[in-house]
């Protein structure tokens, strides 16, 4: 009789970024909109993003963004893109 051997369960780890709350994203965001002093329905018609996922965003449930809404606003606000660094989220101009 062949003794076979037993794997070992155990829990992987794994290296990655865990936001508390919400997605960095969200406050630079809220900063773009802000700097640019315009109202969700501008931003709305302007990226085809609703203003009721805009709020939710910035107050609501939503914790993560999908990437094409997000660059849908950025660009919106005259942003080229969304830029991810060691130091947080960037809008680039």
């Amino acid at each position: 009789m062949s003794k076979k051997k037993r794997k070992t369960r155990g829990v992987i780890s794994y290296k990655s970024y865990m936001f508390r709350e919400k997605d960095p994203v969200i406050d630079a965001l809220r900063t773009a909109v802000s700097d640019a002093h315009v109202k969700y329905a501008a931003v709305s018609d302007a990226s085809g993003v609703s203003a009721t996922t805009l709020h939710n965003w910035f107050h609501g449930v939503t914790k993560r963004p999908q990437f094409a809404t997000v660059s849908a606003v950025a660009k919106s606000l005259g942003k080229k893109g969304v830029v991810w660094t060691s130091n947080g989220v960037k809008l680039t101009d």
